[in-house]
């Protein structure tokens, strides 16, 4: 399939059964709603330490609704390889298998670009020059409220610590924007290895991951990604102008379009998948 039938093909797909979509839109939306309220509750248990069990249930609850979500998006990328029409059935205990097996698997290839970004951030000394500009910063807030200094040579006092820091920022985040682009791509494809396998040793042979595609074609992977980014962009920008004008409206529609874009994303890859099973 070219780009054009997948892109197509993908965004009607969720639509096809939407007492399902609304299944999964709703797990989404306690899945969402139970993490922020475990982060709030923890918050406020700074002050009320009691508060603390009850946010750790929270954030319990939504892991495991996270485990079912992404052991149902293993389902929508298997649906695309076969080109099954049919939108999955959601099965509680497959379904949260798989699931803790796709979280591991992305767990596992993101260990590696999280290590190479802090030997970075060490070699670069972006963690010391931080703690430098952040001292220095207390230091002339002091200067200029307490004894009075002028802002402008607290300023110039500023800059010698802060020219290291953005030095090391910019080299560390341009790192990290690579490996995480790379191995989030190759993430993709383990996925997909996960849903037409279902192997978990095959979706961790990372190896196996990145021949798959040049299999497929490094182009036409990096354009179907930049497809689906540039059209949810798109939906945004309309999003963020009429949340201006409609707040409640657009509220309820970003709820139900995240959701609806995330399935799209992973029925897309299950297609371009297709090409090399």
């Amino acid at each position: 399939m070219n780009i054009r039938e997948i892109i197509k093909d993908a965004f009607l797909f969720p639509s096809k059964n939407t007492g399902r979509f609304a299944i999964y839109l709703l797990l989404s939306v306690l899945m969402v709603g139970f993490a922020l309220g475990g982060i709030f509750t923890y918050a406020y248990g700074i002050i009320d330490a009691e508060n603390y069990l009850t946010g750790g249930i929270y954030i319990i609850i939504s892991i495991l609704i996270g485990f079912l979500i992404f052991g149902y998006h293993i389902k929508v990328i298997k649906s695309g390889i076969e080109h099954d029409n049919n939108v999955p059935v959601f099965e509680l205990y497959e379904d949260f298998m798989t699931g803790f097996d796709n979280v591991l698997v992305l767990i596992l290839y993101f260990i590696t670009p999280t290590l190479i970004v802090m030997l970075v951030g060490f070699g670069t000394n972006l963690f010391g020059n931080a703690m430098d500009v952040v001292n220095e910063f207390a230091l002339q807030i002091f200067n200029v409220y307490i004894m009075d200094l002028p802002l402008d040579i607290a300023v110039n006092a500023i800059s010698p610590v802060l020219i290291p820091f953005l030095n090391s920022f910019a080299i560390t985040l341009t790192v990290a924007l690579v490996v995480f682009l790379i191995f989030s791509i190759l993430y993709l494809m383990a996925e997909t290895r996960l849903a037409n396998t279902g192997s978990f040793r095959q979706a961790l042979n990372i190896f196996e991951a990145a021949k798959d595609i040049t299999r497929i074609g490094v182009g036409k992977v990096v354009l179907l990604v930049l497809a689906i980014v540039v059209v949810i962009a798109i939906i945004e920008i309309i999003l963020t102008i009429a949340l201006i004008f409609y707040p409640f409206l657009v509220s309820v529609l970003y709820i139900i379009l995240t959701p609806y874009v995330v399935l799209v994303s992973q029925r897309a890859l299950g297609l371009l998948y297709s090409d090399i099973t």
